[in-house]
């Protein structure tokens, strides 16, 4: 299984078609929170069952407590979040994002516009989860999760509190959860073809995101490099584009 987790971009960072597949984020977030703060059995249950690859990426892969199917995995789980931290950082990402409707809409779209880009691209399904300010995205097995805890606002005390700089805190806002999703997205289909992620790749990817979300989300001069070249060169298709690195 190929993982691609996402924690910030290091750069600065139309309406629905008729035959469009609308996109609606799943709110695993809902039955997690409240296992995680009351111990509902239930509500594990509903993890467990309704969303068995969302919770054995959230166990293993973000939170790294161990593998899913270890004897005492949901009270490692449960015990986890008793730090009062993240008490506090669910309940805040409980009152901040009472609705993703918005969200929904603009990954639809975004999807929308990258598929007359990429016709071949099929979205994953995304959910929404609550982990613990370690990773913002995490792509793999066709699903996409978005860690709400990374998008409180680029004034949230505990950002500033564990030290995230400025140019990080301004992405760690609503604004950014969509494009996010996108470039993420894009980064476990075309990877760098090194072990690290160069510039000029994400560069390509982020003007790729850009153009999906119809929006100049980011702005840098490798993006305006990048807008130059497909400019001297019209004939290059995105996907030509997304694959310059590895075949350097």
């Amino acid at each position: 299984m190929s993982i691609c987790i996402g924690c910030q971009w290091h750069l600065r960072p139309a309406d629905v078609e008729a035959d469009s597949t609308a996109i609606t984020v799943e709110r695993y977030d809902r039955p997690e929170v409240l296992f995680l703060t009351t111990g509902d059995f239930a509500a594990l249950q509903q993890l467990k069952t309704g969303y068995p690859t969302q919770t054995r990426m959230l166990i293993e892969d973000v939170l790294n407590l161990g593998r899913v199917d270890d004897a005492d995995i949901n009270t490692r789980f449960l015990l986890f979040f008793q730090d009062s931290t993240l008490q506090a950082l669910m309940a805040d990402v409980e009152r901040e994002f009472v609705s993703l409707d918005d969200v929904s809409r603009q990954l639809t779209e975004a999807f929308d516009r990258l598929r007359t880009m990429l016709p071949d691209v099929e979205a994953p399904v995304i959910y929404s989860q609550v982990g613990s300010l370690d990773q913002s995205i995490i792509v793999g097995d066709g699903q996409l999760g978005i860690s709400l805890d990374k998008y409180l606002g680029s004034d949230y005390p505990l950002y500033l509190k564990y030290g995230y700089s400025e140019q990080q805190r301004q992405m760690m806002t609503r604004r950014y959860i969509a494009p996010d999703c996108v470039g993420f997205f894009l980064l476990s289909l075309y990877p760098p073809s090194g072990d690290t992620l160069n510039m000029n790749h994400m560069a390509r990817i982020q003007y790729v995101v850009n153009r999906a979300m119809n929006d100049r989300v980011f702005t840098h001069e490798g993006i305006a490099y990048v807008e130059n070249f497909m400019k001297q060169h019209k004939n290059m298709t995105v996907e030509q584009l997304l694959r310059l690195d590895s075949e350097q």
